[in-house]
């Protein structure tokens, strides 16, 4: 079976890589606001958040959930949706190191992603930092 060309770079790299295109849609980043602004799983109530058709934000939910983002289930007219923890620390962590190799390469500072003293782990439980 002949290569891809993703099969040529790091597996993580594919991996953000898809993250990063399922974040392409403003409503895509609408729906992965609305849940960590839920902070749980949300059912049923992101299409009442979201200006567009149910059908339609059932496949914007489709493509963030295949891109590792979010996790939950379509079951008939229920469906739950939340952030998957793995997915948004993988984004995270990649996106910071990465953003870190620009800053120390052309000089312009990078955004942090967690200012806050109170970060969460992957697992959504909070620790404390003593860094400011």
């Amino acid at each position: 079976m002949p290569l891809s060309k993703t099969d040529l770079f790091k597996p993580k790299d594919v991996r953000v890589a898809a993250m990063a295109k399922a974040l392409a849609h403003p409503a895509r980043v609408a729906i992965l606001r609305e849940l960590a602004r839920q902070n749980e799983c949300v059912c049923g109530e992101i299409v009442s958040a979201i200006p567009l058709a149910q059908a339609t934000v059932s496949q914007h939910l489709k493509e963030l959930k295949t891109a590792g983002l979010i996790k939950g289930e379509a079951d008939g007219p229920r469906s739950c949706y939340c952030l998957d923890p793995d997915g948004i620390q993988l984004l995270m962590d990649t996106l910071d190191g990465l953003l870190g190799q620009m800053e120390a390469c052309c000089g312009v500072p990078a955004p942090k992603t967690q200012t806050a003293k109170s970060k969460k782990t992957a697992s959504g439980k909070k620790t404390t930092s003593n860094s400011s």
